[in-house]
């Protein structure tokens, strides 16, 4: 924008590049089994946050910024998140939303709903130990999910990959992409690029029906080309 309007004569952000030995950040999931395992192991308020993140496909920051007003009896409604413990907007227009929510979901927030301190419109749905407050993940996931996940193996599960999680499941599914980036608050880019990875195996069997297909279709012998084209090709 700079350039365009003359404040610079050339963009500084040309020289720019990510070396190859550059860290990648992590893409890891879990598998049903581990999942399973993440829920049975979890206290009643960390297992309803777990739901959140890998059942109703919610950020952090949008499970702890919640509100009794924002839970219905069928779904629950993205309004405001937290953020750097601020209370802020949705991350993207995309991110306000309806967050439907399964019948072991709804059951899991009302079974928390009747043990709640105040069940107020106001009152956060995970408070503070002052109830004033929301409360700090940061604290929760220290003292609460990794004593417990930790036993497991599960330690590296957060929430974020709980949340990248659900997308890749629901993709396994094979459900329909466009629901899944509406209950992650996504574009359909993000939703099936960057959260859905799906299993290796699932990746072999995908290749098993194109190998299939070839043998059925003479005059695309795919794997013999593959066989006698020469090395890296």
């Amino acid at each position: 924008m700079a350039q365009l309007e003359g404040s610079i004569s050339r963009s500084p952000a040309t020289l720019l590049y990510t070396p190859r030995s550059a860290g990648r950040t992590s893409t890891r999931r879990m598998n049903w089994k581990e999942v399973n395992t993440c829920l049975s192991v979890l206290d009643t308020r960390e297992r309803l946050i777990a739901m959140l993140a890998v059942v109703g496909g919610m950020r952090t920051g949008e499970i702890i910024g919640l509100q009794w007003q924002h839970v219905t009896a069928e779904h629950i409604d993205i309004v405001r998140r937290i953020y750097q413990r601020q209370l802020d907007s949705p991350k993207t227009r995309n991110s306000v939303r309806s967050v439907a929510m399964s019948v072991g979901l709804r059951g899991a927030m009302n079974a928390w709903r009747e043990t709640a301190i105040s069940t107020a419109p106001d009152a956060w749905v995970f408070p503070s130990e002052t109830g004033l407050t929301p409360m700090q993940m940061e604290n929760i996931w220290r003292r609460n999910f990794r004593p417990k996940l930790e036993p497991a193996g599960l330690e590296w599960a957060t929430l974020l990959v709980m949340r990248r999680t659900h997308a890749s499941l629901m993709r396994e599914l094979d459900v329909d992409p466009k629901l899944v980036a509406d209950q992650l608050g996504h574009n359909l880019d993000v939703s099936l690029n960057v959260y859905a990875k799906l299993e290796l195996e699932r990746r072999t069997e995908a290749l098993e029906l194109l190998r299939v297909a070839s043998a059925a279709t003479p005059q695309r012998p795919l794997e013999g080309q593959w066989e006698h084209d020469g090395a890296g090709r």
